[in-house]
């Protein structure tokens, strides 16, 4: 079997020689090359030709944004950030690159003689061989949408509003969710009624940054939400590290029951509870990401009589979880991004929101 070529860019000659090892070991992974600093990476990008790139985000010279930017200009390649901290500025740059075009982030290794290395270790090799299957197209940092004239129109909506409007709406993203979330938040814009439950995928060491920079790229307060919470009205509360979040009523819910699949928070768990505590008056929604975590979730809201959305394969950076919901009949209307913020104004402006 051929094994999947990663070029490593780290600047500190410790750390790249720790991934070096790590990804040496791996019988999935070979090193194409090491390098330290991101304008090497694009001077060897052409010759090397990666299958993956492991990339640090604070470098010296370029950082791992600009980077970022640059292979996605040049030669678009997946990416895997590899971040030594989850400081402010880190994290928002983080977070930058993902919307530019990286895949994942991940927490830097840590020493061989630590009791965390073999896990950070297997998590960082399994993260590099999924990420090198994506298949990446050239871009430019994208900016939030903006809702304009030439916007294009709403599909047609699919069934019935409810008569006294909805009241919740979930949301469940996995790799390439940042982009596409402040695509599709900023869309519905700062006066959208309904409060908002989101399951993102990402490293829990990243989730406060990642909180602060969707904040700041969106009309929406962005808070990792509490048990036993009310949820309110032009708000986004995500699900914490390592807990299901869940809708009882009005109130949240969190819960430390077993992962669904391999899932904790799971887009299921979440979209199931909205079902059973909504019913016709949920909405959810399943963006870009690698598995099915929430296709048997919008499959229960849709039978509840729910308005249930998937991104399009045209626009998703992993058409894996939206495909699922399909493949069970899950979705009442399939939809490329630019268009998924307009159709849930539609829907929820027929009626109002939350009654």
């Amino acid at each position: 079997m051929k094994k999947i070529r990663v070029l490593i860019v780290e600047d500190s000659p410790t750390v790249r020689l720790v991934l070096e090892q790590i990804i040496g070991a791996d019988p999935r992974l070979e090193v194409a090359a090491s390098v330290g600093s991101a304008e090497t990476l694009l001077t060897v990008l052409e010759t090397v030709a990666p299958d993956v790139i492991s990339l640090d985000i604070r470098l010296p010279g370029m950082n791992g944004l600009d980077a970022t930017q640059e292979v996605m200009r040049r030669r678009p390649t997946p990416i895997v950030v590899v971040a030594a901290d989850v400081s402010a500025e880190d994290g928002r740059l983080a977070m930058n690159a993902l919307r530019a075009g990286a895949l994942a982030v991940m927490e830097k290794p840590v020493g061989f003689g630590h009791a965390a290395y073999a896990g950070v270790a297997q998590r960082l090799c399994d993260q590099l061989v999924l990420m090198s299957k994506v298949k990446v197209v050239r871009q430019m940092m994208r900016r939030p949408l903006a809702l304009t004239s030439d916007q294009p129109a709403p599909p047609r909506m699919a069934g019935p509003v409810p008569a006294d409007g909805y009241s919740v709406l979930g949301i469940v993203a996995s790799t390439g969710g940042p982009a596409a979330l402040v695509q599709v938040l900023a869309g519905l814009g700062p006066g959208f009624p309904l409060p908002v439950l989101l399951v993102q995928h990402i490293g829990g060491g990243f989730l406060d940054g990642f909180a602060d920079w969707l904040s700041s790229q969106t009309p929406f307060a962005v808070r990792i939400a509490q048990s036993g919470e009310t949820a309110r009205s032009a708000t986004v509360y995500l699900a914490p590290p390592d807990r299901h979040l869940l809708l009882r009523g009005h109130r949240l819910e969190l819960s430390a029951e077993p992962p669904v699949a391999g899932q904790r928070p799971s887009g299921t768990v979440l979209l199931q509870s909205i079902a059973a505590s909504a019913g016709p008056r949920g909405m959810g929604v399943v963006l870009t990401g690698m598995g099915h975590d929430g296709a048997e979730g919008l499959l229960d809201l849709a039978r509840a009589g729910g308005h249930t959305v998937a991104e399009d394969a045209s626009t998703a950076v992993v058409y894996g979880m939206p495909a699922a919901a399909v493949d069970l009949g899950a979705v009442k209307a399939l939809l490329p991004l630019t268009t998924i913020a307009p159709h849930l104004l539609g829907r929820v402006g027929a009626r109002g929101g939350v009654q």
